[in-house]
């Protein structure tokens, strides 16, 4: 892991509260030469510490109930086939609009976060796109009722 100093860290913490701020806005706010800010945003990118800028989308367009699920593969008679399995129901779920994120965890445990309009609305989507999918052992539904961490995710991850 790279070393950041106290100035990288607070161009990086500007930039990740408002990525539109200029050279000369960051200059202003922590009172050194935009020359400095220039090169040190320059450094960031080519070491990729900064490797994109991205956009959050807003309240209207965010999901408005969420939910963490835990998959479990059901293991196959030939266990050469499990990461087979594993793949194919990352690609299905990494496919659905309302899939926010995808992540292979332990052995046979896939972990995804969905989201949409209403509970209702969500509750029917796991039954039907999710809990019909083929090899699936087990699926646990964590209804998130309130991130106290993160909850910039949702709009970022949000697909229109």
């Amino acid at each position: 892991m790279l070393k950041l100093d106290d100035l990288d860290r607070a161009i990086i913490k500007l930039l990740k509260s408002d990525a539109r701020l200029t050279i000369s806005e960051i200059s202003s706010k922590l009172g050194k030469p935009e020359s400095t800010i220039h090169f040190r945003i320059k450094k960031l990118q080519e070491k990729g510490i900064i490797e994109k800028y991205s956009i959050i989308l807003g309240d209207e367009i965010k999901p408005k109930h969420t939910a963490f699920l835990v998959l479990r593969v059901e293991k196959p008679v030939i266990e050469d086939f499990l990461e087979r399995y594993l793949e194919y129901i990352t690609k299905t779920l990494s496919m659905l609009p309302n899939v926010l994120a995808v992540a292979k965890s332990k052995e046979d445990y896939i972990i995804a976060l969905v989201g949409e309009e209403t509970q209702e609305k969500l509750e029917r989507f796991i039954e039907d796109n999710i809990k019909t999918i083929p090899t699936l052992k087990e699926v646990i539904v964590l209804p998130v009722r309130e991130f106290k961490k993160g909850a910039d995710l949702i709009g970022f991850l949000a697909e229109i």
